[in-house]
């Protein structure tokens, strides 16, 4: 039996269709099965499914689904791929990453900010998410090389121990600016270990902080 959630969540995943474009069923799949609501606090299940950034603890956000839904079509995921997301948050944007590749890595510097997210995504099922506590800057080299990396904060510049990270062949997506104006990148390794960019649309996150 379909619920009002239920509903909202497919008008949802309707608008993502129409504002961007996205034709690739495994994203919007992705929104499907992941629950956005269960990764906010309970005042706001009534606009959980709005598409827009959502208020957090600690001054973050749960980011817009369709800006999500944008970095995933570009990063063009593969199931059998390991993947790392920076800036954790609510956990939502890891969650559907790890509806498209094998397992995710992901990481937040708030302690307690990711004690919420381990618990929301225990909640929503994403047994493939693996979520830890440090500096996103500095990625998590225990677990590399990665070959998508999805970073939901914006640097002022992209970390260079990111790109060290970042397995030949992947592809990393990441917006870069300071609060008034932003671009989304994405960056593709090549097989002699260089980065070619390239710019996509303008957008704004939280910033992404080093501690």
């Amino acid at each position: 039996m379909r619920t009002d959630q239920d509903f909202r969540r497919r008008q949802l995943i309707e608008r993502i269709r129409a504002s961007t474009q996205i034709q690739d069923a495994r994203i919007l799949s992705a929104f499907e099965r992941v629950p956005r609501h269960v990764f906010l606090s309970e005042e706001q299940r009534d606009i959980a499914y709005d598409d827009r950034a959502l208020p957090l603890e600690e001054e973050q956000t749960v980011s817009q689904p369709s800006m999500i839904a944008i970095m995933l079509d570009e990063l063009k995921c593969e199931p059998t791929q390991r993947a790392l997301e920076v800036g954790a948050g609510s956990g939502y944007a890891a969650a559907l990453l790890g509806q498209l590749v094998a397992e995710v890595h992901a990481i937040e510097l708030r302690p307690a900010l990711a004690a919420r997210a381990r618990a929301n995504l225990a909640r929503s099922g994403a047994s493939n998410v693996h979520l830890s506590v440090g500096d996103g800057s500095l990625g998590l080299a225990e677990h590399a090389p990665y070959d998508r990396i999805l970073v939901s904060a914006a640097p002022n510049e992209v970390p260079g121990a990111l790109l060290e990270q970042l397995a030949v062949g992947g592809r990393i997506a990441i917006p870069v600016g300071d609060e008034r104006a932003q671009t989304l990148l994405l960056g593709e390794k090549t097989s002699t270990g260089e980065l070619r960019w390239q710019r996509t649309v303008p957008c704004i996150f939280v910033p992404l902080v080093s501690g």
